[in-house]
């Protein structure tokens, strides 16, 4: 198993650098720059800076600074817009800035933010455990409720409960996530209803001075809309496969051999059919994870005003801010690689008969 994760552990650099080679090259085809960018709001044609955190951009620092060459609707000077090229590092060909990208990255620095005055490493570990936290209790959570509740289905297949049940979720399933938030917000953040959750952020005001026992409680009041409206596509998904996971091994000949032989059903289902059926579950955690961490961070952290990976690499996208985009691009794929190597293990430890190493030979 030991040569198995080591070479699993190889795959994440030609992996990571495959990412990084499409999407830089897709960086190249794409309108405006970060050079355009700061064009449009020295000539007062855009905001796309607006709501970044940490002070002025490198532009205006320039204008203010005592650089009088900007005339305004009149456009810019040639020198003007050769100085920002050389200020975001775009005077180099495309094929040199990225093995410059590469050669910095192999030492873990991602540079420094265009529009904010920190370095990429720094807003990326600032803003991880925002997303971390999302993506985790609403994966945890998930697997919590989804597992007994697919057992529970799949022992009662076709009664009421099994009928009733199958409907809320489907009609969960049927919500998008953000309409899901948003009317959550609506009922209990104080849109036209109720105040009982906060309505933005992950902590109070006042978190430093609370008990360790009033910061778990403040947490737990900030964190739960947003846990519950990323939860809601994955557990019906889950809950779901868990049901039909357990239908199938329920028919095989095992089973009825078991029970025939005199053992309890409580004896056969967690004894025989749970390992066996939560094989195809765990090898979903990575899809779920990912999912909820990647895809579904940046609507909710936009709605609830989270601070977060996802909300950040969206703005870092508006605002052409390269070094962001990829600093976060690059611990996006080692997460999701590292999932997935994650995921293997959990195979072995529910199941030790496999072996990743045989099935490889």
């Amino acid at each position: 198993m030991a040569a198995y994760i080591l070479r699993r552990l190889l795959l994440v650099i030609p992996t990571l650098f495959g990412i990084l080679v499409i999407n830089f090259a897709m960086v190249q085809f794409v309108p405006g720059g970060p050079v355009e960018q700061a064009i449009a709001e020295m000539q007062g044609g855009g905001d796309v800076f607006e709501g970044f955190a940490g002070g002025g951009s490198d532009v205006e620092t320039m204008r203010d600074s005592g650089n009088d060459s900007y005339v305004g609707s009149r456009g810019l000077p040639d020198e003007l817009i050769k100085e920002l090229e050389e200020l975001y590092g775009l005077d180099k060909p495309p094929l040199q800035r990225f093995f410059l990208m590469l050669g910095n990255y192999a030492r873990l620095d991602f540079g420094e933010s265009y529009f904010r005055k920190i370095s990429v490493l720094d807003l990326v570990l600032e803003k991880m455990p925002v997303s971390i936290s999302l993506g985790l209790w609403s994966t945890l959570i998930a697997y919590l409720v989804s597992i007994p509740l697919g057992i529970r289905k799949a022992i009662s297949d076709g009664s009421r409960f099994d009928t009733w049940t199958s409907a809320a979720i489907i009609a969960a399933y049927s919500i998008p996530g953000f309409l899901f938030a948003i009317l959550l917000l609506v009922l209990f953040a104080g849109g036209s209803y109720w105040q009982i959750f906060p309505l933005r952020g992950l902590t109070s005001d006042n978190w430093e001075s609370l008990s360790l026992f009033g910061k778990i409680a403040d947490y737990a009041w900030h964190i739960a809309l947003p846990v519950l409206a990323s939860t809601i596509a994955a557990f019906a998904t889950l809950t779901l496969l868990t049901k039909n996971s357990f239908l199938d091994e329920i028919k095989k000949q095992y089973v009825i051999t078991a029970r025939a032989k005199g053992l309890s059903e409580s004896k056969v289902l967690y004894g025989h059919v749970f390992r066996n059926a939560m094989l195809i579950v765990i090898a979903g955690f990575p899809a779920v994870f990912v999912s909820v961490f990647f895809g579904g961070s940046i609507i909710i952290e936009t709605i609830f005003s989270l601070d977060g990976l996802g909300r950040m690499g969206f703005e870092a996208a508006v605002a052409r801010d390269y070094p962001v985009i990829f600093g976060t691009l690059f611990v996006f794929g080692i997460l999701g690689l590292v999932v997935g190597i994650i995921s293997d293990l959990m195979y072995v430890l529910v199941d030790p008969r496999i072996d990743f190493e045989k099935r490889e030979g």
